[in-house]
């Protein structure tokens, strides 16, 4: 299910790019062990949330092996786990393997603290969305936002052309808030939503009557963003209000206030802690 949604040529693209920047040129390894064709499994060493399935098997086919997978993407996984087994030469199989392993640790790594903040604010009983943000690793953001999905998040936009976002540098340039959110519309005409960063309740109610669709409380404390998004509601039900900025797995039950849509934090694809993976070979294989 989860893989339906990527565009296999990418998969492909990406695949073949992050094998040749691991082997460039010659592989003194793959020498060594030759082309015998062997067998191997991939363990998981930690709990945590299975991600990064698709990304995993567009490398290992790039790379002439194949893999059959034990869990599923988005299963809890309880280590320690074989989560699949490959196949495939063995020059080609170790080619394969750091590359692998380490969009499987950064992707689960993603998703389970994505489903691990996700569930903390089900237990509130909010019923808003938790998103991530634009801070991610550069060539990497397919991936960090895919595993936000697959964790139970939104990934948000994706990149400058997916949604109209006027951050502070945005409204200083031009003036004010509703001359941005002029410009804005005039050129984004209606196909596009356009958000407001805002920092105080004036640029919030000046964001709201010029007639953005989503406001950003940033850097709000939990007491300024809940009464700040309950005026504005009054003022606009219309209106989607995003709590963004400070926002940390320790604190972030505090922001589940009813008049907020949107809680994003950069914690989910900045700073996350990896699930450890390793690739062992049959030896019964040899």
């Amino acid at each position: 299910m989860w893989e339906d949604g990527l565009n296999p040529t990418v998969l492909r693209d990406l695949a073949a790019n992050w094998l040749k920047e691991d082997a460039p040129n010659f592989d003194y390894g793959g020498f060594v062990v030759g082309n015998r064709p062997v067998s191997a499994v991939i363990l998981a060493k930690e709990d945590g949330v299975l991600a990064g399935i698709p990304f995993a098997k567009a490398i290992l086919k790039e790379a002439d092996c194949s893999v059959k997978w034990k869990c599923e993407e988005g299963e809890d996984v309880k280590a320690p786990a074989t989560v699949g087994v490959v196949r495939g030469r063995a020059a080609d199989l170790l080619r394969a393997e750091r590359v692998m392993l380490n969009c499987l640790s950064r992707a689960s790594g993603v998703a389970t603290v994505t489903r691990r903040m996700k569930r903390r604010l089900d237990e509130t009983g909010w019923k808003g969305i938790l998103a991530a943000t634009r801070k991610s690793t550069p060539s990497f953001r397919l991936v960090e936002k895919y595993s936000v999905s697959v964790g139970g998040g939104c990934g948000h936009r994706y990149d400058l052309s997916s949604m109209v976002m006027l951050k502070d540098n945005h409204v200083d340039l031009v003036g004010s808030v509703r001359k941005a959110v002029e410009n804005a519309k005039k050129f984004a005409g209606f196909c596009y939503k356009v958000e407001v960063e805002c920092r105080s309740l004036e640029e919030a109610e000046e964001a709201a009557a010029a007639g953005c669709d989503i406001l950003m409380l940033d850097n709000f404390s939990p007491r300024e963003c809940g009464e700040t998004a309950t005026k504005i509601k009054e003022l606009c039900p219309r209106v989607n209000i995003e709590a963004s900025g400070g926002i940390t797995e320790e604190n972030i039950t505090d922001y589940a206030h009813p008049s907020v849509d949107v809680i994003s934090c950069s914690r989910l694809i900045q700073g996350y802690k990896t699930i450890d993976f390793s690739m062992k070979i049959d030896k019964s294989s040899l």
